[in-house]
């Protein structure tokens, strides 16, 4: 048996029982136990698949830490720009302080034969800039790239223009797409399994950004991140080789802190990007209860002002 089949079948057994997570504290190494035996998954991926994955899959924090653009292995420290989906929105956003860039994609003209993936979030169907403009601007710099995706249509092409660039790369990539229906979630889901294959065949050398479909209602008893959720979003992940990143809505995360803890120690690959609603309504104390019971490399903070502000404000009076 090769050493990717070994992997394969120890790891095909099923997760720990959400009993058995550890609720505080730092975790140590995640590890899952198969057989009575402990499987660390800081096991080393054979040489074939580490080539696979390659640099533009190296965490954010060690990225940016290694070139000395953040001070400190703290995922508080990467800057987020959202929505370059335009020349205008691209220029302001490779002028700022951000390390990580986020733009939606599309395809123009599904179905022709002039099909081409562009920069633009729905209800808009058109931009002034196509993927390829995009990541020749961005190239340029030493930004990290995030695409989301809302389909799968956009998903092949796009991987093959990255493919094309991959040498320029040298940046963390992320390819992000919501893949499961989660909390008060009523929007459709980029279908797990077709994304996940078009992505791993055509341009596997990203961190893939899974999430799931929400939603938050002020009024509501909003629900949070069940185990059923975690449980479904592991069974997904378990045997994939890239890094993971979660992203998880901020006003639903102290709620399920619990399910998440569970989630991220599953696998040392694993990371949360928190984000947040325009009008979602949450407290910075439930960020730094989050940051206070977890690896600081490992959670990412995407999110709004003003929180955002008090967030780092409340930070730095910690130091």
């Amino acid at each position: 048996m090769n050493s990717i089949s070994f992997i394969s079948t120890l790891l095909s057994s099923p997760p720990p029982p959400p009993h058995r997570a550890v609720l505080i504290g730092a975790p140590v190494t995640a590890e899952r136990r198969i057989r009575g035996w402990r499987l660390s998954s800081r096991i080393p991926l054979p040489a074939i698949m580490q080539e696979e994955v390659g640099n533009s899959s190296e965490s954010v924090v060690d990225f940016f830490f290694r070139n000395g653009l953040i001070s400190v292995r703290d995922g508080a420290e990467i800057i987020w720009y959202h929505a370059a989906n335009s020349k205008a929105k691209l220029k302001e956003a490779l002028q700022s302080s951000a390390h990580m860039i986020e733009a939606d994609v599309l395809l123009r003209g599904q179905g022709s034969p002039h099909e081409e993936p562009i920069m633009a979030h729905p209800p808009d169907t058109d931009s002034d800039i196509t993927l390829r403009e995009w990541l020749n601007e961005v190239l340029k710099t030493d930004m990290g790239i995030k695409l989301d995706f809302k389909s799968l249509a956009a998903v092949e092409p796009s991987m093959k223009l990255l493919q094309v660039v991959k040498t320029e790369l040298r940046r963390p990539v992320w390819i992000n797409a919501d893949i499961l229906p989660g909390p008060n979630g009523r929007s459709t889901t980029v279908e797990a399994q077709k994304f996940l294959g078009t992505v791993r065949s055509f341009f596997p050398a990203v961190t893939l950004s899974l999430g799931w479909t929400t939603s938050w209602h002020p009024e509501a008893d909003n629900e949070g991140y069940s185990w059923e959720m975690v449980n479904k979003m592991e069974d997904l992940c378990k045997h994939l080789c890239q890094m993971v990143t979660f992203p998880v809505r901020a006003a639903l995360v102290c709620q399920s802190w619990p399910q998440l803890l569970w989630l991220l120690q599953q696998s040392d690959r694993y990371s949360l990007t928190v984000w947040t609603g325009k009008d979602d309504q949450y407290s910075v104390e439930d960020l730094l209860y989050i940051r206070d019971n977890f690896d600081k490399t490992r959670i990412y903070y995407d999110i709004s002002e003003p929180q955002d502000t008090e967030f780092r404000r409340a930070i730095g009076a910690r130091k």
